[in-house]
């Protein structure tokens, strides 16, 4: 069924497809029958759950930031299986993000590009529907519903100077309202982001955070680093992050990828599951860690659990693969 559906879909513009499909899930989830239906079918095995930062994720399987970037698909996301659901990337302030068209599809390599630049109703649109749910998931009893990250970031004319601040801030407001936050340094669509990942100015970004620290904090990375950047970041994040998101896009491309933006999907797989390992090897066996990138199979997250993950999460797998994926993947496995 899924299949037609995707061919329907794929025949719209890119983002169009998305706010369309993100349009019937918020649809549904407002029928409790719908949602209690789709749970049904989609609760994965008690067999597939694990326990990281004091909380319990009923699967491995999460989704990774960008799917549902202001906490609006929050009740079915979570009916469809998944262990754990990061929204974001949020900044302080509202954004629009880069100019239209900026999500592009490569159904042949089963891969996306983005430049979509944060955009995102703010700090404080998001924290309101965070506590929202955290009533809810208060109410259904915690083992049984999924921990919710937040994924925080800068606005784009925030220098980078004034970055820890506008982390700190951000992270103040949302942050309490979630299980986890992640700290977003390495999307390659905001100018100058990466440069955040550099050992001086991650350790002083941190300490700030810390400061207001609401809970797990974990650090998103690039797969686009070399051996010794690797190193200086995990020395940095051993000492002050509770864990870390191996990997980002990556600002690779294969042959006729001409658009600008960060690439996700199968061409990523192996690139972001060598940087988890070398993570592994430099933050030792017991440092929690998340593998993203290329995920589209049960042999692709076993991959990334060889490679050194705990969690895994997936996003263009999602939007190729369709709505059971995640429960495919924790049967499966």
């Amino acid at each position: 069924m899924y299949p037609l559906i995707r061919s329907l879909l794929f025949r719209l513009d890119p983002e169009a497809a998305h706010e369309f499909a993100a349009n019937q899930m918020q649809a549904l989830q407002r029928l409790p029958f719908a949602l209690r239906v789709v749970e049904r079918f989609s609760r994965a095995p008690e067999s597939a759950g694990r326990d990281f930062f004091g909380l319990h994720f009923p699967s491995p399987i999460g989704i990774a930031a960008g799917f549902d970037k202001n906490a609006v698909m929050i009740p079915m996301l979570a009916g469809l299986g998944f262990g754990f659901v990061e929204v974001g990337t949020v900044t302080l302030h509202p954004q629009s993000g880069n100019p239209k068209p900026r999500l592009f599809r490569y159904p042949e390599h089963r891969a996306l590009i983005n430049r979509m630049g944060f955009n995102n109703d703010g700090a404080d649109a998001v924290a309101v529907r965070l506590k929202a749910w955290r009533k809810v998931r208060v109410a259904a009893g915690a083992r049984r519903t999924p921990p919710i990250f937040v994924n925080v970031g800068k606005n784009r004319d925030v220098p980078l100077e004034a970055a820890a601040d506008a982390y700190a801030r951000c992270y103040e407001r949302v942050a309490p309202h979630a299980d986890a936050a992640v700290l977003n340094l390495s999307s390659p669509n905001t100018p100058g982001l990466r440069d955040l990942q550099r050992p001086e100015q991650l350790e002083n970004l941190l300490n700030v955070v810390r400061s207001v620290k609401a809970g797990p904090i974990l650090v998103k990375i690039a797969p686009d680093l070399d051996d010794v950047q690797i190193a200086e970041i995990c020395e940095v994040c051993v000492r002050l992050a509770d864990g870390m998101v191996c990997t980002n896009t990556t600002t690779d491309r294969l042959p006729g990828m001409t658009e600008a933006g960060g690439l996700s999907g199968a061409p990523l797989r192996a690139k972001s599951s060598e940087v988890l390992r070398k993570v592994r090897e430099r933050v030792g066996a017991k440092y929690p860690l998340i593998g993203v990138g290329g995920i589209f199979t049960a042999g692709d997250v076993r991959e990334k659990l060889a490679a050194g993950a705990d969690l895994v999460q997936v996003y263009t797998g999602f939007i190729y693969e369709g709505p059971r994926m995640a429960a495919r993947l924790a049967r499966e496995l």
